[in-house]
């Protein structure tokens, strides 16, 4: 009986704690939901990213838009990253591109800027099939833009666990 006694005061100190720490700790309350539908949107992404590894952090932004917004999706690329689309870096890139060729066959467009791709010393038979070659990178963005597809030009920076760079006791 001891025993029980001793746990059910450990739970309801927990309990208080637990009030007390949200009081100090939240003293704006809580956060509210809104889970709400949205109208089919169409998007265009502007990628411009100094490692192609971080095309495995847009992949995850394109099935998450895509999967809301219902709508069209096109990829700008125009940056060092368009470098993992070279047909000989294949082997390099293998599930970058695989992950975006996943994309592809799900209606998403790649776009890759003439300019940037020559400058970066390729030409367009050197990329993969699932890309199109177009003039130039700002000036596709604007095309798409003026069809009425929505800009989203999304950094590389993944989000997952970081809770647990403040809170490492918390992650299980």
């Amino acid at each position: 009986m001891k025993i029980t006694t001793t746990i059910a005061s450990l739970i309801i100190a927990a309990c208080v704690a637990q009030s007390a720490w949200s009081a100090e700790f939240a003293p704006y309350g809580t956060a509210k939901v809104d889970m709400h539908s949205m109208s089919p949107t169409n998007t265009v992404f502007d990628v411009n990213y100094e490692n192609p590894q971080s095309l495995n952090t847009l992949y995850n932004f394109v099935k998450n838009t895509k999967k809301e917004t219902k709508g069209k999706v096109v990829v700008v690329t125009h940056g060092p990253e368009l470098r993992a689309f070279a047909k000989e870096n294949y082997e390099k890139y293998q599930g970058i591109v695989d992950k975006m060729a996943e994309l592809a066959k799900d209606g998403v467009e790649f776009k890759m800027c003439n300019n940037a791709m020559l400058a970066a010393g390729f030409k367009a038979e050197d990329m993969h099939g699932i890309i199109t070659v177009v003039p130039a990178g700002f000036p596709e963005l604007a095309y798409w833009q003026e069809k009425g597809y929505r800009y989203i030009n999304p950094l590389p920076l993944p989000v997952k666990d970081v809770r647990y760079i403040d809170q490492p006791a918390l992650k299980k």
